[in-house]
């Protein structure tokens, strides 16, 4: 039976957007943003990756390679004014006036980073708060910002984008509903947009709809078989990276983010390869769970360095994985009928499935070298 060319379209549009996503050379670039408001003042602190600044301004003097302090104090009038001219706080509609007290470093998952410690005053007391964020966004698009607000002992978070740059935050506590839900928006949005898990994923979907035999991929006799082969796999996943994120959030188990995000580059050539070269056959649900510890690590680095108050861990925790999981199941609902549909035709098994999977082999493969050695072989 032909598959209709409107589904052939869809899929190579799908392998497209996959296939052209970025290659990032260490963890993806994030700041962390913390606001503890007051009346009508707001404690800040900023952490912001020094190898970003270094990229954006300019911070090793001598060129070796190496940052020094005092080549970051060097600069810290100017990575003061070049923050801050990128972050304009509002009280109810009323700009807040921002100066920095205090320049800090500290040590993240993924490095240094500069922590600049301000003040702001709203000139009234703040109810709403309204966060305009431009960090990065001009010269590195794939760059986010995670603020943490902190107001009479109740958090809110919120991850900004180029896309998402303007956003308004209620001061006053919502309920733990609405907490938990901003946190499983968190957790959807992490998962889209971090494509190393998505490509992950997308290498173990696409064989779920063929089948091996006599050393070809034909098609799968039916739905059901190709159903319980996914549903085996994003569960084993699920479990597996729900085990580490949580010990990794709780503080129980720590690894460093080069070796963590190194390993999640490796996973995904390993899946993606195993399309091409099968080396596990059956029951690839098992290198799903080995791989998913390894990921867990990867989703966990998001709510270690939000540095969230003891108070909201749990719900965080229990909300963010949750919001991974719909993100998760939100890319599987798509592909798999798709992927089902057009599974006996030459351009799923040609260009999907080993095209596609090549594709991805080969960005992953720079990703591996980019995190391991510490290069920057493809610019953001």
């Amino acid at each position: 039976m032909r598959c209709p060319r409107l589904i052939q379209c869809l899929l190579a549009l799908l392998l497209c957007v996959f296939s052209a996503v970025p290659a990032h050379a260490h963890k993806p670039s994030d700041s962390y943003l913390t606001l503890e408001i007051d009346g009508e003042t707001i404690a800040g602190q900023w952490d912001i990756a020094l190898r970003d600044l270094d990229f954006a301004i300019g911070l090793d003097a001598d060129g070796n390679g190496a940052l020094t302090w005092d080549e970051v104090r060097s600069k810290h009038a100017e990575i003061a004014a070049y923050a801050l001219s990128r972050l304009s706080l509002t009280a109810d509609g009323k700009p807040c006036a921002s100066r920095v007290v205090q320049h800090q470093i500290d040590t993240h998952t993924d490095g240094a980073y500069e922590v600049l410690r301000f003040s702001a005053r709203c000139g009234g007391r703040v109810t709403r708060l309204g966060i305009a964020y431009a960090l990065f966004f001009d010269i590195d698009p794939q760059h986010h910002g995670l603020v943490n607000i902190v107001s009479g002992g109740h958090s809110t978070t919120g991850i900004f984008s180029p896309e998402r740059a303007t956003q308004e935050f209620s001061v006053a506590s919502e309920g733990r509903l609405r907490e938990f839900l901003a946190y499983v928006r968190d957790g959807v949005w992490h998962i889209w947009v971090g494509f190393d898990h998505i490509l992950f994923l997308i290498s173990l979907l696409l064989p779920a709809v063929l089948q091996r035999k006599d050393g070809k991929w034909r098609p799968a006799a039916g739905f059901r078989t190709s159903f319980a082969d996914v549903l085996k796999i994003v569960t084993a996943f699920t479990v597996a990276h729900s085990i580490t994120l949580t010990l990794a959030t709780l503080g129980v188990v720590s690894l460093p983010s080069r070796w963590v995000e190194s390993a999640i580059a490796l996973s995904v050539i390993v899946a993606a390869l195993n399309n091409l070269y099968p080396m596990v056959r059956g029951r690839r649900w098992i290198a799903a769970f080995a791989f998913g510890l390894i990921h867990g690590f990867g989703f966990a680095s998001v709510l270690m360095d939000l540095r969230l108050p003891q108070s909201v861990l749990a719900l965080a925790l229990f909300g963010f994985n949750a919001g991974v999981e719909v993100g998760q199941m939100a890319i599987v609902a798509i592909f798999l009928p798709v992927a089902y549909l057009l599974r006996a035709s030459w351009f799923y098994r040609r260009v999907a499935f080993v095209g596609g999977s090549a594709l991805i082999v080969l960005l992953a493969s720079v990703w591996l070298v980019e995190r391991a050695f510490d290069l920057r072989l493809i610019s953001a």
